[in-house]
């Protein structure tokens, strides 16, 4: 089975190279969707976080090497599954971003840790689990 996805936009910023991570970055850009969804973001405010779904694509295609990786903050070696690697089977990034503004299509954002270009597959609200179960 062959899955598709189209990008909703593009984000912007003027780092060459971004923080590894979401959780450690203090970078400010801009999230550009196309105009065609700007419908969908009437309810995405200043001050609230979302999750962004991207392409990684600038990876390397993946490699059966790659299902063991070892993070550069650890020690240990790792299955693919456990880190935040850009080397995956299906290339795809999530990241949690502070919203700082929003106008129109573009949302500007805190917290960038893509590249300038790359294509965002989705947006999600980010919902904090407060009296959640654990389903094991």
């Amino acid at each position: 089975m062959k899955i598709c996805f189209e990008p909703i936009g593009i984000v912007r910023s003027d780092v060459e190279k971004p923080p590894r991570h979401w959780s450690v970055s203090d970078v400010k850009g801009e999230l550009y969707i196309d105009p065609k969804y700007s419908k969908g973001l009437k309810d995405i405010k200043a001050g609230q976080l979302i999750v962004v779904l991207f392409h990684l694509h600038k990876s390397p295609a993946f490699e059966e090497r790659y299902l063991v990786q070892k993070p550069p903050h650890l020690e240990d070696m790792l299955g693919v599954f456990s880190t935040c690697s850009p080397r995956r089977p299906n290339p795809i990034g999530l990241s949690v971003l502070k919203v700082l503004n929003i106008k129109d299509n573009v949302i500007t954002v805190k917290g960038i840790d893509m590249f300038d270009g790359t294509p965002i597959l989705d947006i999600k609200p980010y919902i904090k689990a407060e009296n959640s179960h654990n389903p094991g």
